[in-house]
């Protein structure tokens, strides 16, 4: 974690992506400086210190998602966004809740040993040219101690098949080279309906049973240079390392997103199994609330994972939930609708804001596009005004209209004789006149 990063400084990155929602980018920056705070504490208050999780209340489209996602990115965290519908109770076919845990403690695993890849890429490519110099000049008798004449002629051609290497002369050169087959992991036990767990530890098993298959290849160097990489770099990465790192990783810093958890509110069903909603409630707390969750590298416990929940809450809200688990989210706040003038700023402000990416994209076509102001102005009311009378997606009916307005620019684009546009009200509007006229705007725009 970047531990330098105040409150005001991650509201401040936050802000280059997401416009508004002020209420909730404090409440995220608090919650990650405090993760800094219990850091520096002594050990003995550091583990009754729990993160204080979140619940971001607000229609779709406003920006939920977006900033746990990029605080996430901006600290260096393990991230998962999971949809809580997704989840079933024990007991019914469908993913358990603890299946969440192991697919951070994935997510870390991969970060860790990508950091660790960055550690030892230097030796593993000098490893690499040795291996290549190797299979270029192949032994056929063993170095003669007693013949110094003959071992100095091998070790000049050997170097100078190594500036030759080196200066990118060999990359066509043949090369025979043993490449490790991988088997298919298995999938008869999920298709037999066995649980997660199950699944996790029988493949666990197979791996370690399995023999491991080579198979003789002749590569060019270019390509087989790439095989070694990833052989030499596996083969310096300490797994140990990379499994109690990730672990560390995943208590300590690791961020879930729970994104429709609305859609599991309410009472206990009438009709049945519990299945969707109750249940997956109960199941979710002791996950929420701090247990051990054993994962393919070891037990996870989740007292320190940091849980931000997210919902529309149009027809529940989150007093619906099970007391226990609202007592777990003890942080909430509302993300508002987006207006007119937010749909002009989602436009020009962010770092990669919409309008910048396809200007970006059509540029790689030599085609130049200027957005003006009151071309972007149309773009916004118009957003605005489709949100209003139809279904109200928020930011994501921008990514709709303005594909409608640069569609016929994309697909002319690499046969454009005028590569400078310019894109103004007037334009848009004919672009999206037959919409407009539309009475029911929703089914022809999305």
């Amino acid at each position: 974690m970047r531990k330098e990063l105040t409150p005001k400084q991650i509201v401040q990155e936050l802000d280059r992506y997401i416009v508004g929602q002020d209420a909730a980018k404090r409440a995220v920056a608090v919650a990650i400086r405090n993760r800094w705070r219990r850091q520096q504490l002594p050990g003995d208050i550091r583990q009754d210190v729990t993160p204080k999780n979140i619940i971001m209340i607000g229609p779709t489209g406003v920006g939920k998602t977006e900033i746990a996602r990029r605080l996430a990115q901006l600290v260096g965290a393990p991230f998962l966004k999971i949809e809580a519908t997704k989840y079933t109770e024990v007991g019914y076919h469908g993913r358990d809740v603890e299946s969440m845990i192991r697919d951070l403690t994935e997510i870390a695993v991969g970060m860790i040993r990508q950091e660790q890849r960055g550690l030892v890429e230097t030796k593993a490519k000098e490893r690499v040219n040795e291996r290549l110099l190797d299979l270029l000049l192949p032994q056929t008798t063993e170095w003669d101690v007693e013949d110094s004449e003959a071992n100095e002629k091998r070790r000049r051609t050997r170097e100078k098949f190594r500036a030759r290497l080196e200066a990118g002369e060999l990359e066509d050169r043949p090369v025979e080279l043993n490449v490790e087959q991988k088997t298919a992991p298995l999938q008869i036990f999920g298709a037999m309906g066995g649980s997660e767990q199950m699944e996790m530890d029988l493949q666990n098993m197979f791996e370690r049973i399995m023999p491991r298959q080579n198979q003789q290849r002749q590569l060019p160097v270019r390509e087989a240079r790439r095989v070694l990489l990833e052989q030499e770099t596996e083969a310096l990465i300490d797994r140990q390392v990379v499994t109690e790192k990730a672990v560390e990783l995943t208590e300590n810093e690791g961020m879930i997103f729970i994104d429709e958890l609305d859609k599991v509110c309410g009472p206990p069903s009438t009709h049945g199994p519990d299945v969707s909603r109750q249940g997956v409630q109960r199941d979710m707390l002791p996950v929420v609330e701090g247990t051990t969750v054993n994962t393919r590298y070891g037990p996870v416990r989740t007292d320190h994972i940091l849980f931000i929940a997210a919902g529309a809450f149009h027809v529940s809200k989150p007093s619906d939930l099970m007391p226990e688990l609202q007592g777990r989210f003890p942080i909430r706040v509302e993300l508002t609708d987006l207006k007119q003038g937010d749909f002009l700023r989602i436009l020009t402000e962010p770092k990669h804001a919409l309008t910048k990416q396809y200007a970006q994209l059509l540029g790689t076509e030599g085609v130049t596009i200027e957005f003006t102001r009151d071309g972007l102005e149309a773009v916004a009311e118009i957003a605005f005004e489709v949100n209003r009378t139809a279904q109200n997606i928020g930011a994501r009916r921008l990514h709709t209209i303005l594909e409608r307005v640069v569609e016929e620019i994309s697909f002319e684009a690499p046969d454009l004789p005028d590569k400078r546009l310019t894109i103004d009200g007037a334009y848009v509007r004919n672009r999206l006149a037959d919409v407009l006229e539309k009475e029911d705007l929703s089914k022809f725009i999305l």
